[in-house]
């Protein structure tokens, strides 16, 4: 099931969200049109790598390796089809988590999903060497807030050969079971690189807990 859009209209034009897709986009670009070396030493300055907080605690890397990455890794990502993805769903999901949480504060949320999913993955791999990209965690919590928010808002679907409307809790819920199932079954495996699993959970997560929160506000 591949989501194309969904049929939930919002009352504000979504400026934050497409900036962000802009921005993603842009890094994208920037990003390839380094030079070999260039790009791989550029993508992993700004990635977060988990161990290098012990290597911080040791006294053995700076703060600034450490801290500053969860934040850039959000906006790098590892091929066309990667940014893609995530832009796919940030363009459907997006645009109503902010026009509920209203422009600056949805993208204070869109930073603490991002950020929080970072540590969790450096949290539970602390001695993984691989560099993580990309914006799936903060994405993540963006459908964290969409599911609470509009579990049945119509998200037309391409399935197989057809194009059907499908409640956003199944999309969501769906994708959230894969994530969950992926990453339970890694549990006490060492890590070898590829998707941050726990990334997308802690941040999908964190989406639905910040966004209880706020309601209950």
């Amino acid at each position: 099931m591949i989501p194309l859009k969904d049929l939930n209209p919002t009352r504000t034009f979504p400026i934050i969200n497409i900036a962000l897709i802009l921005i993603n986009v842009a890094v994208f670009f920037y990003q390839v049109a380094l030079p070999p070396d260039a790009a791989h030493a550029f993508v992993l300055a700004n990635a977060t790598v988990p161990m290098r907080l012990p290597e911080f605690l040791a006294g053995s890397a700076d703060a600034t390796s450490v801290f500053v990455p969860l934040f850039t890794s959000m906006f790098l990502h590892g091929g066309l089809m990667h940014l893609l993805g995530n832009m796919l769903f940030l363009w459907i999901f997006g645009d109503n988590v902010e026009d509920y949480f209203g422009h600056i504060g949805y993208l204070l949320f869109y930073v603490v999903c991002g950020i929080g999913s970072g540590l969790l993955h450096v949290l539970l791999n602390l001695d993984s060497p691989f560099p993580v990209i990309g914006a799936s965690g903060a994405i993540s919590g963006v459908m964290g807030a969409y599911i609470l928010l509009y579990p049945r808002a119509q998200v037309l679907t391409f399935f197989f050969i057809f194009l059907v409307p499908v409640p956003a809790f199944v999309i969501l819920g769906y994708w959230f079971v894969l994530q969950f199932l992926e990453g339970v079954g890694r549990i006490g495996m060492r890590e070898t690189g590829g998707v941050a699993w726990w990334a997308h959970i802690g941040g999908f997560l964190l989406g639905l807990l910040i966004t209880v929160v706020v309601r209950k506000r």
